[in-house]
């Protein structure tokens, strides 16, 4: 298990079940999209921080190095070409901060290329890969923050490897659309009924996890 910044392994082969979710309550808890990233690596991460409210999280050197990576790649991305994403048009936008009261979601897009007719989520990450379900469903939820606040459907997304400079595209299916909706009902759900759901099934991610100490199951 890892906190936000430890959360970027590559994924199991299977995301975590999510129990039979509803139809949200009225007065929502607010999500993120790194709420449904953390939700899909490790359940208990997001209820630790929103459930039991332990938001202590250190500044790894490995956080800094990302944030620097980032820094460099949105200072050098107006000179790139599309082609790097199979485009030969398009107008990017950076830093897009996206918000839907109807979803309480919200988040920062590192970059958005804006299609007539489309609109293409772009999340930078300081890897060489591979796409891991965490970003996979990250992604999906940025899909559903840009349709609502663009106005523009998203079919696709496209994940930046930075160190390989290599851009990967991401289909963004109903079935996916639907597992992110389900996993903020199940976040919702554990915090309101203060219950802490299971944890990763790949218990090698618990032996740097900020909230190690908490998962009484995992020592």
């Amino acid at each position: 298990m890892a906190g936000e910044g430890g959360a970027s392994g590559a994924e199991g082969s299977r995301a975590p079940r999510v129990a039979g979710a509803g139809e949200p309550p009225v007065g929502l808890l607010p999500l993120t999209a790194s709420d449904v990233r953390q939700y899909v690596y490790c359940p208990r991460i997001p209820f630790f921080r929103l459930g039991l409210r332990l938001t202590h999280r250190p500044v790894t050197v490995k956080m800094r190095e990302g944030q620097r990576a980032h820094e460099r790649t949105e200072a050098l991305e107006p000179r790139r070409m599309l082609r790097t994403y199979g485009l030969a048009s398009g107008e990017r936008v950076f830093g897009v901060a996206l918000r839907s009261p109807r979803l309480a979601l919200s988040g920062r897009l590192d970059m958005a290329i804006v299609l007539p007719g489309e609109v293409i989520p772009v999340e930078w990450k300081n890897s060489a890969g591979p796409l891991a379900l965490n970003h996979k469903y990250q992604l999906t939820a940025y899909a559903l923050l840009a349709e609502e606040q663009l106005g523009q459907p998203v079919r696709r997304a496209f994940v930046y490897w930075i160190p390989t400079r290599r851009a990967q595209s991401v289909a963004i299916t109903p079935a996916m659309r639907a597992y992110t909706k389900r996993v903020l009902a199940g976040i919702r759900r554990a915090v309101a009924e203060e219950r802490m759901p299971e944890g990763t099934r790949l218990q090698e991610r618990c032996r740097e996890c900020e909230f190690l100490v908490q998962c009484n199951d995992r020592w």
